[in-house]
């Protein structure tokens, strides 16, 4: 009996690109979680897609794979279809899907699609989301205003901060989505040090970590040597980490990026700290690619995704991994129930030494 039968909340899953792997990844990871496949031990999570029938139908087909689809209208209908059907919220996307081209009359649907599973989550009737990758390209052309997925999370409150989290390694990026000469001007105290506490307070509720343990990658090589390969650190860098403890943060840094990332090493942390998205990216992707999830903290609802992008090249020809997307959505739901616990135990009253406490 699948988990999602005892679960009064699903995750919600976007569409993505429809001519990309999102389609073939979302009915595989129905099929894995769902144990239909055979490999499956039946344990959830419980999710519905906000996407096109026709699309997911046209995916089943080109990947050779029996999935039914049960059209839903609200995502509670999703908890008593989830165990038999893939429960898909439907969405109009208009014309045929040429895979690995992707195509101008899909933009909007691809918008819609996110739109609605983040309001689902505002709304409470999802209990996270988790996006499949878009292709930006084919969205700033259709004149998507948003560096990405992190970017356009941030219309939902609170102020995101990139993660990509694997099962020894999770790097938090203090820039994201913008060139390296304007990621290297935008770097100050205040900002690094807001980033800084937001993941530090994501860890704790979030992650259920009470204590995180935080390294900081130094910007330039060997640290800057001093200020002779570069003056960041001791302009930026050190005094922020000096004030990031002073406030009772733990945090070492700032490091020298080409030992920090040696497996050993950075597995003693809980979250490593880059500075611009290469610096995080590259070795992450390195060392965890099947199993990495990217995460938005510092928003008001939970939201994770695979760490990897449409990938045209793989569509349809077996090789595209659904380990990703299957960790996604596992942390999505591990994190929602998290929160959860942490809202309901601010919320309920209790007695320490004979006083009440709210």
């Amino acid at each position: 009996m699948s988990r999602c039968a005892s679960e009064s909340v699903p995750l919600a899953l976007s569409m993505g690109e429809p001519s990309g792997i999102g389609p073939q990844l979302t009915l595989r990871a129905w099929l894995a979680t769902t144990g239909k496949e055979g490999k499956g031990d039946n344990k959830g999570p419980c999710f519905f897609t906000v996407a096109s029938p026709s699309v997911l139908r046209a995916a089943a087909m080109l990947i050779g794979v029996a999935v039914p689809i049960q059209i839903i209208a609200e995502p509670a209908q999703a908890i008593q279809v989830f165990p038999e059907a893939l429960p898909v919220v439907p969405l109009d996307c208009p014309g045929d899907v040429r895979w690995g081209h992707p195509q101008a009359q899909h933009q909007q649907a691809v918008i819609d699609s996110l739109e609605r599973v983040c309001a689902y989550a505002q709304q409470g009737s999802a209990a996270a989301v988790v996006t499949n990758p878009i292709h930006k390209e084919s969205l700033y052309a259709h004149g998507f205003p948003y560096a990405g997925h992190t970017e356009f999370l941030a219309r939902f409150g609170g102020t995101p901060v990139m993660m990509l989290a694997g099962k020894h390694l999770r790097v938090a990026l203090v820039t994201t989505h913008c060139p390296l000469r304007a990621a290297i001007k935008q770097l100050n105290t205040e900002m690094i040090r807001n980033k800084v506490c937001c993941v530090v307070e994501s860890l704790r509720r979030d992650f259920a970590i009470g204590s995180p343990r935080l390294a900081m990658a130094a910007l330039n090589p060997h640290a800057g040597e001093n200020g002779t390969l570069g003056d960041e650190e001791q302009k930026i860098l050190i005094p922020t980490c000096h004030a990031l403890r002073a406030q009772g943060i733990d945090i070492d840094g700032p490091l020298s990026a080409d030992t920090l990332f040696v497996p050993s090493r950075a597995s003693s942390y809980d979250a490593v700290i880059c500075l611009y998205h290469d610096q995080g990216l590259i070795p992450f992707k390195a060392l965890c690619f099947d199993e990495g999830v990217n995460v938005t903290l510092g928003i008001d609802c939970v939201r994770t995704s695979p760490a990897h992008g449409v990938a045209f090249d793989r569509v349809g020809d077996g090789s595209a991994s659904v380990s990703s997307l299957l960790a996604a959505l596992r942390l999505a739901d591990t994190l929602g129930r998290h929160r959860r616990g942490a809202r309901q135990a601010r919320a309920t009253p209790h007695v320490v030494e004979g006083h009440l406490h709210a």
